[in-house]
């Protein structure tokens, strides 16, 4: 199957104005991505997922190793990548507040030299998809941030790219505005050979959404392959989910033996923690460690994995 993204021995290094030591965002990463896929990124902040981006898309040079994009080399052929891709980046401002909903789409569409007449049919179709047919009008400094971030959001599938990059793009919208980016996402992608590499934060969006996920943390490419693989392989071990009154040094539950992986977040007069057990007998010096804290279990429950758990089980850690 021709490929979309081919990146072998892949690394970029910054250098540091106050550290001698430089900073290596990307080591070492070899990836391909098939033509037709639905392909995420998974990393916690810091990564390398937004270095991966930008040199996927032209905005960055590698520092070694080669890309390939659509079949042409990122360094020596960007002029003849950059007219078929597009991006769009979750909570980016881009557009022109004094310019209207569909003034911006337009003009972004002749950047791309789309003809006049399919860049308003597009417009339009797409304006109707996302439920802003009624804002094509209005001052996009009037228009609310979800508002805003949909409109992000077609202009980056007006130019009907061949590979289009979404960073976060639900990123802070509600459950409906996400809902018909992931359906739009799913139905673009389906049967035209077009392809999408998705960063997300929302594990379940990762795992209802893509073919392949690749998981990334410091600049490495830990695992990749289908959510289902990924969930299978740690199916071994057993996931609880504890909620319990809110104590210092929770953490400390993710360097007790047995334990493979450890993630909580506060709530509202309780701490969540989801982890994994290499067998379940070791819950009860999970529970040991809550009560010597002086805080109380408040519900603990067993589930499947999840791409949550594979993730916490390569990386140690959750993406917060």
């Amino acid at each position: 199957m021709p490929q979309a993204i081919e990146a072998e021995a892949l690394t970029r290094v910054f250098g540091s104005k106050k550290s001698k030591e430089p900073l290596v965002a990307l080591d070492d990463v070899t990836l391909s991505v098939a033509e037709g896929e639905l392909f995420g990124l998974l990393g916690p902040n810091g990564a390398g997922k937004t270095t991966l981006i930008k040199i996927l898309s032209t905005l960055l040079l590698p520092t070694s190793g080669s890309v390939k994009v659509l079949g042409y080399d990122v360094v020596s052929e960007s002029q003849k990548v950059r007219p078929r891709i597009n991006m769009v980046s979750g909570g980016e401002t881009s557009g022109y507040g004094l310019l209207t909903v569909k003034e911006n789409l337009w003009m972004f569409s002749q950047f791309y030299g789309i003809p006049g007449e399919v860049a308003k049919q597009r417009i339009n179709s797409l304006l109707e998809t996302f439920g802003l047919a009624d804002k094509a009008k209005a001052k996009v400094r009037t228009i609310s941030t979800g508002q805003r971030q949909k409109m992000n959001v077609v202009r980056g599938f007006v130019t009907d790219p061949d590979l289009i990059f979404l960073d976060e793009p639900t990123l802070g919208l509600d459950v409906n505005a996400s809902f018909a980016i992931r359906n739009y996402i799913k139905k673009w992608v389906k049967g035209r050979g077009k392809t999408v590499l998705l960063t997300t934060h929302y594990m379940a969006e990762a795992d209802e959404l893509c073919d392949r996920v690749a998981i990334i943390d410091h600049g490495r490419i830990l695992a990749c392959d289908s959510p289902a693989n990924l969930k299978r392989g740690v199916r071994k071990s057993s996931s609880f989910t504890i909620a319990a009154s809110p104590f210092a040094g929770a953490e400390g539950i993710g360097l007790l033996p047995g334990v493979n992986g450890f993630n909580s977040h506060q709530e509202t007069g309780r701490i969540e923690m989801r982890f994994l057990l290499e067998d379940e007998s070791f819950i009860a010096d999970v529970v040991s460690f809550i009560t010597a804290h002086q805080a109380k279990v408040l519900a603990l429950a067993k589930s499947e994995p999840t791409l949550e758990d594979v993730f916490i089980h390569l990386v140690g850690r959750g993406l917060e």
